[in-house]
């Protein structure tokens, strides 16, 4: 790590922190009539992600809320090491960002076991006073970022200057890609693996948070 910049870590939630993609899980359970040529105009890009999830939760009653949040919260899993991953960073007083293109009705329920703080959690938000779950979008893309990412990685990034800190980025899907363009270092997995080797952005593979905190005590060492 880079001694004379302030290490600052991004991580993604759905298929990072959890081992698999919940928006994913709650349409192909639930199956919403309508969601699936949604879901298919997203994959191809034919719909940003803001407009595509918009309009695939729109398609469930907001009367479902307690039913999805027990499917997610009981089919989650939390990837293996997380726990002494955040212990480690809080030792060594490096701060962690959980930035997620998921709801908070799940997200935050997920991570409450992990006294994450409020404030560095970025999601997306619900409101079920509808008759349909309306999601609202609190973190929007800055003037940088014009892909309409309901919420934008890169926006948050941006917050902290690359000349005082040095950005570390931990994700796993296409989502990540342009976070992982602007980062110093690179933790990855599945999708954003084959990007990174695909445009030649530099990564270190994981599969848990047990690989990063390992690696990050090496570089520690150096």
């Amino acid at each position: 790590m880079n001694s004379r910049k302030q290490p600052v870590i991004f991580c993604d939630f759905d298929g990072t922190i959890t081992l698999s993609d919940n928006i994913v899980a709650i349409m192909k359970h639930f199956r919403p009539e309508g969601y699936e040529p949604i879901m298919e105009r997203i994959l191809s890009h034919d719909l940003s992600i803001r407009e595509g999830v918009g309009r695939m939760f729109a398609l469930l009653p907001s009367s479902m809320k307690q039913e999805i949040t027990d499917f997610v919260l009981g089919q989650a899993g939390i990837r293996a090491g997380f726990g002494d991953f955040l212990s480690e960073l809080r030792g060594r007083g490096i701060p962690f960002y959980v930035t997620s293109g998921g709801i908070d009705f799940f997200v935050l329920p997920l991570l409450a076991p992990f006294d994450i703080p409020k404030e560095h959690i970025y999601c997306n938000g619900a409101d079920f006073s509808g008759d349909k779950i309306k999601i609202t979008w609190p973190y929007p893309c800055d003037v940088h970022c014009q892909t309409d990412c309901g919420m934008c990685k890169t926006t948050v990034m941006r917050r902290f200057p690359a000349s005082r800190y040095e950005r570390i980025l931990i994700g796993d899907s296409l989502t990540d890609f342009e976070g992982a363009k602007l980062a110093d270092h690179v933790y990855s997995r599945a999708r954003l693996t084959e990007k990174c080797l695909e445009l030649g952005v530099k990564y270190t593979p994981f599969e848990t948070f047990h690989d990063i905190q390992e690696d990050l005590i090496q570089a520690g060492r150096r």
